[in-house]
């Protein structure tokens, strides 16, 4: 009876670190052994309401997300996740993630019965995938958590669509990228402002990309090698003038010089 009690307690305090750490949730839960840099994101996220990461290519950040969308809807009844994407199937991959992980936790599931690509669980908790559209996105209300896959390749105007979505339930936001130039939210996200946790993990982080890979994706080009896999905000000469310039020019309209 006590052996019987001891164990009971023991799975009510690794349930209750679980509900606070999604690392923990994801060794103990999801069977998911991040490596040392996801290991970092996923420790300091709870800390965190704005998440960027500005990963290279397979870093593994879309699993990551997955493991905090997994999490937010098991732990949070009733809560709904947006997962946006460029397009369908984009935001599709993630939420293949998501199903696999909630599989794993023997949880049944099924639709909402209004979005193509939607997951419902038994505690209320929704899931949506969404192509990056500004008329799409529009309509959904108190979402708990927002992911934007790609998000150097969504347009401005539907990330500025999606942000009132998040009002009511003080929700919170995961954006996922490689770089994609000098310009747009993303880009301004990894340079500008506060209270975001972001990460930049170059190629050099994922143990999982041979060297003999690397020197023929090198061969691409420099310009697109530090794009891809070293994460560099880079001007790769499609734009006459850089995001930063024309900034520059905005802000000397509205604050013209005064001569003294």
């Amino acid at each position: 009876m006590v052996s019987e009690l001891s164990e009971g307690l023991r799975q009510q305090v690794l349930y209750l670190l679980a509900a606070v750490s999604p690392l923990e949730f994801a060794r103990r839960f999801l069977a998911f052994y991040p490596d040392e840099p996801q290991t970092r994101v996923l420790d300091r996220a709870p800390g965190f309401r704005q998440i960027a990461l500005n990963c290279s290519r397979q870093w593994g950040k879309s699993t990551v997300a997955a493991v905090l969308v997994v999490h937010r809807l098991f732990f949070v009844p009733k809560s709904l996740v947006l997962i946006v994407g460029p397009s369908g199937r984009q935001s599709g991959e993630t939420m293949l993630k998501v199903r696999d992980f909630l599989s794993t936790l023997g949880i049944k599931l099924r639709g909402d019965g209004v979005n193509r690509n939607s997951i419902v669980l038994p505690n209320g908790s929704r899931v949506v995938g969404l192509p990056a559209k500004e008329g799409t996105v529009r309509g959904f209300s108190k979402v708990s958590l927002l992911v934007v896959d790609e998000a150097a390749r969504v347009p401005d105007d539907v990330y500025e669509a999606l942000m009132p979505s998040l009002a009511v339930a003080n929700g919170d936001v995961v954006l996922l990228s490689t770089p994609r130039g000098k310009r747009g939210f993303f880009y301004r996200t990894m340079t500008e402002g506060e209270r975001w946790l972001r990460h930049t993990g170059p190629v050099t982080e994922c143990v999982r990309i041979t060297p003999e890979f690397l020197e023929r994706e090198r061969a691409g080009g420099e310009t697109y090698f530090n794009q891809e896999y070293l994460c560099e905000f880079t001007e790769n000469g499609k734009y006459l003038m850089s995001e930063s310039l024309v900034r520059r020019m905005v802000k000397a309209k509205e604050e013209p010089w005064r001569w003294v």
